[in-house]
């Protein structure tokens, strides 16, 4: 088992410096490879198609979901490539496991009048409802994963070019636009801010674009309750999170006809084939209008 563990801090080693991941994306590699050979009990020359099949099969009965099974598949798949490129197995049993079909769910997204709502949710111009205010409008004017928003910092920002600085997923740093709206509710935040800061309302001295009344970095689980809070007080009846914003952001750009190769660099995904999902929901978008509007749909007869 040490030899194993081994080959497996040696492979975490290898992607994160090849591919840059995230550290929760390498411990949860690392848990899905402690398992899988704690299920196995074998030596790792004797693993074989049928005993990976059998831990899927396993993963499966115990009611996970298709997508995590799939990311454990991927995970063995990505172990045993290293380990074949390496010289350090002979053949990689992995390769002939065929993968789960998953069903991709179309992604949630909010009208254009509920996201109005949502981001004129905080009212006042208190500190906190201010800094709501720009963090409501950047989601949502920008497309930004909820990490992406948190790691931000003051540099990052230039409001006079309308524009910030984001260091996405493999830290790829990419220049997403900012927004009217955007930027006008971060100048509102920032001129309060600095307020705070000069009359040393902060314990410290914080370089996050997005802080608390502390003046620490919010936190993604932080940002989440925010939206959360918003999207209660305006009478959403279904839950959202950052994300479905992040989601408005590249649906709405779509139905106003914007490119998907551009819609692909501003959220910066590394594939088109991740942003081509939005392509479905422009086309359930458009059958529901005809639905509604054609005099020969079954609705307008």
């Amino acid at each position: 088992m040490d030899k194993i563990k081994h080959y497996i801090d040696s492979f975490l080693n290898y992607i994160k410096i090849q591919r840059g991941d995230s550290h929760n994306t390498l411990r949860a590699y690392k848990r899905d490879l402690e398992e899988f050979f704690r299920f196995s009990g074998a030596d790792l020359y004797q693993i074989e198609p049928v005993i990976i099949r059998g831990f899927i099969s396993q993963q499966i009965l115990k009611g996970k979901s298709k997508s995590t099974v799939a990311r454990k598949l991927s995970t063995l798949r990505s172990f045993f490539s290293y380990l074949y490129q390496e010289g350090l197995i002979k053949v990689n049993p992995a390769r002939v496991v065929t993968s789960v079909k998953i069903k991709r769910a179309l992604p949630k997204f909010l009208t254009v009048d509920d996201v109005f709502r949502l981001v004129e949710a905080p009212k006042d111009d208190k500190f906190i409802n201010t800094r709501d205010r720009a963090i409501l409008e950047l989601l949502y004017g920008s497309g930004l994963r909820v990490s992406e928003l948190c790691g931000l910092n003051i540099e990052d920002l230039d409001l006079k070019e309308s524009f910030i600085k984001v260091k996405g997923k493999g830290n790829k740093e990419r220049i997403v636009p900012v927004g009217q709206k955007a930027k006008e509710a971060l100048k509102r935040y920032i001129t309060l801010r600095n307020i705070s800061r000069i009359k040393g309302e902060f314990k410290r001295e914080e370089s996050a674009l997005f802080i608390n009344s502390a003046g620490k970095r919010l936190s993604t689980r932080q940002i989440r309750k925010i939206v959360d809070k918003y999207a209660k007080a305006i009478g959403l009846l279904e839950k959202i999170s950052p994300h479905t914003l992040r989601h408005t952001f590249a649906t709405h750009l779509l139905m106003e006809g914007a490119d998907l190769r551009v819609i692909q660099e501003l959220l910066g995904h590394s594939s088109l084939s991740t942003t081509q999902i939005y392509t479905h929901v422009d086309l359930k978008h458009l059958i529901e209008v005809y639905d509604k509007a054609h005099p020969l749909s079954k609705e307008g007869k």
